[in-house]
């Protein structure tokens, strides 16, 4: 695909894939191409009419055939007016519904990919394809292809008619086809590329505005607005450049259509006064022959017009079936049974986000249905990774993750992770209302349940006094709550859910004490009769722990219970010691 579409041609491979967007609508399609058939010879009839009205009916006294002619002539009009109308309408259509379609798959298909993938991908690049990339296809669908065909109706039903009235003059007239040919070719060539570059250039530039509106916060913090500016005009500059190349090719095309196009009328009127004058048509032939040139140059003119918007459809393509090319994660098939027993047990387990820099190294432990197991360590000892593999965000190199004694890779993904419930640091919250967001992971809660599940969460607290109470909306992100209100949602939302088995990602870091206090019970709550894991810095957090695990450097170095690890006066002592030292305990 990629070789093909370097030297601008049509991978028509490609184009097929394209085009089997339009299959569920090809009753709208062969409508269409029906009206685009009736509309092109329909709306080249007019001269001919002319022909016919002076060479005929423009004799003295016999106005009634002319009246004739004229009335023919309005009714061709109107019938055009309606057929193009339905042509139109039926070309938007289908390419709303096609455009609507592709969103949708490229969307499902995202929700399916790895979290790898997104960990390499920009957004901003990723929403310029489901955005400005779809919009080219559109044009291709509502615009380039249809057009397309037009044109080439048009021609046909140009050349027919001259033809018809003289085989000379139509003759004269096909030799401005291999210029026009020749000149799209060169067109296509010197464009294509930089078309495709601007595509390219354009997702960098989006990524680039994304990431800036993102991280406003920081940038006005450390006050590098001139740096930000800075990159982003490099971005935007470089999208313009691509742009200008294109345009510049491009405008040299019109230019030089239009003066073959007045050659060739030059020549027409040179060899049909010619034939005139020696009696050899009539004057109505050389009359429809001058409307019909410059209506010839039209469709060629826009021929180039719509090849170009099918090479720049193709690059666009190109990048959106490179999304949907990405193998999705492998989902399993066995569904976990109607209640989860919670027993975890890594055996072995080996990782690396990239390669073999390993973030954890022979990983074993168990943790048994009910219990609770605290993961600590230094930053970047692999803690989160452990939870970033139970619910499978990420597989395994080596080794083994069993959930009631079996391998995860055969659990059904999507169920597995509706059975744990993960409360992480960074909560991110929709937007909606307070409800919406409570309820996202179970479908179907009634208003009570979601008013339980608050109250059990201790949410009640601070949602009983927002404006709207639960119906009060949410700003993007949660930026209108406070980081330990956006907490104790998570909290209620795990507990809406209703996992077999929880896990705790720093859940209680930066928060006040009084906010602590009521994640503190509502941890408690959540822990009854669940396998619990949970990652805490706070070791105060972690003392009831049923076993507590401390990661070094991706392994394993020290396990036991709270009393027993700091008997033995290795990593967690020293932690705790230096927690105390410095009154964070």
């Amino acid at each position: 695909m990629e070789e093909a579409t370097t030297r601008g041609s049509i991978d028509l491979r490609l184009l097929g894939r394209i085009l089997a967007y339009l299959r569920p609508y090809s009753s709208w399609v062969a409508v269409t191409m029906l009206l685009i058939l009736l509309g092109s010879a329909g709306s080249q009839a007019g001269p001919y009419l002319t022909k016919i009205a002076i060479d005929d009916y423009i004799i003295p006294g016999d106005l009634g055939g002319l009246l004739d002619v004229v009335t023919l002539y309005a009714i061709l009009l109107v019938l055009q007016f309606f057929i193009s109308f339905g042509q139109t309408w039926c070309t938007r259509m289908v390419g709303q519904w096609a455009m609507r379609d592709m969103r949708l798959q490229i969307f499902q298909h995202l929700q399916h990919l790895p979290l790898r993938y997104f960990d390499r991908a920009p957004i901003g690049r990723l929403m310029a394809r489901n955005t400005s990339d779809v919009d080219a296809l559109n044009e291709l669908f509502a615009d380039g292809i249809v057009s397309l065909v037009s044109d080439v109706f048009t021609i046909v039903a140009i050349l027919s008619f001259i033809f018809y009235m003289d085989l000379t003059l139509g003759l004269v007239s096909s030799l401005s086809l291999p210029f026009a040919f020749t000149a799209t070719l060169w067109l296509q060539r010197k464009t294509f590329q930089a078309y495709r570059e601007a595509r390219t250039r354009f997702a960098a530039f989006a990524a680039s505005l994304q990431e800036s509106i993102t991280g406003m916060e920081v940038i006005q913090l450390f006050r590098c607005e001139r740096r930000s500016a800075a990159n982003f005009d490099e971005s935007n500059e470089s999208y313009n450049d691509a742009r200008l190349l294109s345009s510049l090719y491009h405008s040299a095309y019109f230019p030089f259509m239009e003066f073959a196009g007045g050659v060739l009328l030059s020549l027409v009127l040179w060899v049909g006064v010619g034939r005139v004058l020696d009696a050899e048509i009539q004057w109505g032939v050389l009359v429809a022959m001058l409307q019909y040139v410059p209506r010839f140059f039209m469709p060629l003119r826009d021929i180039a017009e719509r090849y170009n918007t099918v090479q720049v459809a193709m690059a666009s393509s190109e990048r959106i079936f490179e999304i949907l090319d990405d193998e999705p994660e492998p989902t399993g098939k066995l569904a976990p049974a109607t209640q989860l027993q919670g027993d975890i047990e890594f055996r072995n387990v080996w990782f690396a986000y990239d390669e073999e820099d390993w973030v954890l190294r022979d990983v074993s432990f168990r943790v048994d249905a009910g219990r609770s197991l605290a993961l600590v360590g230094a930053t970047g000892a692999g803690k989160s990774t452990v939870v970033g593999l139970l619910c499978r965000f990420y597989d395994v190199q080596r080794g083994q993750i069993l959930v009631d004694g079996v391998d995860v890779m055969e659990w059904d993904v999507s169920d597995l992770r509706r059975r744990v419930g993960l409360v992480q640091q960074d909560v991110f919250l929709f937007g909606g209302t307070v409800a919406d967001n409570i309820s996202i992971g179970a479908d179907g809660l009634s208003e009570q349940q979601i008013q339980a599940a608050a109250r059990h969460a201790n949410a009640d607290r601070f949602i009983s006094r927002l404006p709207r109470g639960f119906d009060q909306l949410v700003s993007e992100r949660g930026a209108s709550l406070s980081t330990g209100q956006r907490q104790l949602l998570s909290f209620a939302r795990v507990l809406a859910a209703k996992p077999e088995i929880l896990v705790l990602d720093e859940a209680t870091a930066n928060v006040d004490t009084e906010t602590e206090m009521w994640i503190q019970e509502a941890v408690g709550r959540l822990m009854r009769e669940r396998t619990s894991i949970v990652i805490a810095h706070r070791l105060s957090t972690i003392r009831n722990a049923d076993n507590i695990l401390v990661l070094h450097r991706g392994q394993v170095r020290e396990s036991g219970r709270h009393e027993e690890l700091l008997e033995q006066g290795g990593i967690y002592h020293r932690l705790h010691q230096l927690q105390y030292s410095n009154g964070n305990a």
